[in-house]
This record gives structure tokens, sequence and C-alpha cells, in this order.
């Protein structure tokens, strides 16, 4: 599960920046003023990096205890034409969606943000456009439903949690 990786990272950050605090009072009180300063630096680097991480795993946490549906891969297409796919478990919730690492919100930043725009299903795939005034992303998630009823139930939750009406085609 990608929360899992990004939890590991974060305790990782947190025991090095622990470690660099350390390191950084033991030389000062050693009057290696350098060398703390070194450390200190260092610790600030880390403390930033934890903060960073922390807030990534807040987001994932949020995307992945709220899901409406995850599956086990999606292709994400940007406005350029560029198109990256992803092997990995994704999610999709009210706040966003996470494709294993990598977190993409909507919703949460004011009426300028980033914004769920529109949702289609077809047999094989369920299509997101969503995105700001400067920058469309298309996401491809193959869902597997072979069951018309359970389309249905997807569609209902989308529109109940996002309040984006979802186009079904192909059923």
């Amino acid at each position: 599960m990608q929360v899992k990786a990004i939890r590991k990272r974060l305790y990782c950050y947190a025991v090095f920046f622990a470690i660099g605090v350390f390191l950084t009072a033991l030389f000062a009180t050693k009057f290696m003023i350098k060398t703390a300063f070194v450390f200190g630096a260092v610790s600030i680097a880390l403390l930033v990096l934890l903060i960073r991480q922390n807030r990534l795993f807040y987001d994932a946490n949020l995307i992945w205890d709220n899901r409406i549906l995850a599956v086990p891969s999606a292709v994400i297409s940007i406005s350029g034409g560029k198109e990256k796919k992803d092997a990995e478990e994704t999610a999709v919730s009210t706040f966003g969606i996470l494709i294993g690492s990598k977190i993409y919100k909507w919703g949460c930043d004011g009426v300028r943000g980033v914004r769920l725009r529109a949702i289609e299903i077809d047999r094989e795939r369920i299509h997101m456009t969503f995105g700001d005034e400067t920058e469309i992303m298309r996401v491809e998630i193959l869902h597997g439903m072979a069951d018309k009823q359970e389309v249905m139930d997807v569609k209902q939750k989308l529109w109940r949690e996002t309040g984006v009406s979802t186009t079904i085609s192909g059923w």
C-alpha cells in the first residue's frame, strides 16, 4: 500500500532529524562550532523535508481513508500531450486521487484551485478530468467492473461524494 511507503519515509526523516539535532547539541557543548553549524544546517534541511513528508502523509491518509474506489492501475495524461503510465495501486477519493505515492488533490485550494471537472465510465475505464485554469490532467483508471448495477452504484457514490455528474457509455 502506498500510504505505508510514505509513512516509512516520514519515520526515516524523523529519525535522521533527531540524530542531526543530537549531534548538533553534542558538538555545540564540546565547542566545536563549525561542526555544530554544519549539523545544524543539515538538521534544518531535514526539518523542512520532515514537514513536507508529514503533509504528504496527511494528504495520502485523507485520500486513502475516504476512498470511493481503489483499483490496481491508472494512466495519467497532461494537457501538453505527455502521457505517463503507472501500474501502482490507485485510490480515488472525495479529496483527490492517490496513484502510488503521487497525490493529485482537488477542491482543497478554494475557487481558483484544482477542481474535478468530469467523470466518464466506459466498459473498461473510468476517465477523470481535473485541473485549474493553467493545466488540465486526465486520468484513466482500469476499473474491472463487469456488472451494470455496480457501475451505477459507483456513479451514484461519485456524484454524492464529489458533486460531479458521471457520464456512462458503452453499457
